[in-house]
């Protein structure tokens, strides 16, 4: 019996409440998930990819299904396939993302045809929520309670206190 794996990617700087609904609901479509933690050069990471890893570890830690994260740099396609998965699962917000998302999904198929991608829509109390505004809101002194776990909370602030905080 062969089993259906799924790449998840994405930088999660920091993994958010919006990511987290993803993987569960991921998960369930696949026998075993890979969350790729990746850089991306047009963002400016707040944490390391090593740093990143061990939150989407502990994130995922209580799921059910087999989870795996691991990081990546290179193109996601050569990763998939290194991974041997049949499908990517991407995460929609709104239809800013998905025109994004349909080309990158165009392109991905004109780079390896046998793996799908799979869109799923973020549940709607969690679609505004961005790791990019995450940060920012943070870096302003504002609250994030609503949009990421308990403990990726305390490390953003924790890390805003390094760095300081903007507009004080």
């Amino acid at each position: 019996m062969t089993t259906r794996t799924g790449v998840y990617p994405g930088t999660f700087d920091p993994i958010t409440l919006g990511h987290m609904d993803i993987i569960r609901r991921g998960a369930k479509l696949v026998d075993r998930l890979v969350i790729g933690v990746t850089t991306n050069p047009s963002k400016n990471p707040m944490f390391t990819v090593e740093e990143r890893m061990d939150m989407v570890r502990r994130e995922v830690a209580d799921l059910d299904g087999e989870i795996h994260v691991v990081s990546f740099d290179s193109l996601l396609m050569d990763f998939a396939e290194r991974e041997g998965a049949s499908m990517i699962v991407r995460g929609l917000r709104a239809v800013a993302d998905f025109e994004y998302e349909y080309q990158m999904a165009g392109m991905n198929q004109q780079l390896n045809a046998r793996i799908e991608t799979v869109f799923l829509m973020a549940d709607v109390s969690l679609q505004p929520i961005a790791s990019r505004l995450v940060k920012e809101i943070a870096l302003f002194g504002g609250e994030i309670r609503k949009f990421v776990p308990a403990t990726v909370r305390d490390e953003v602030v924790a890390r805003v206190e390094k760095i300081g905080r903007k507009g004080s």
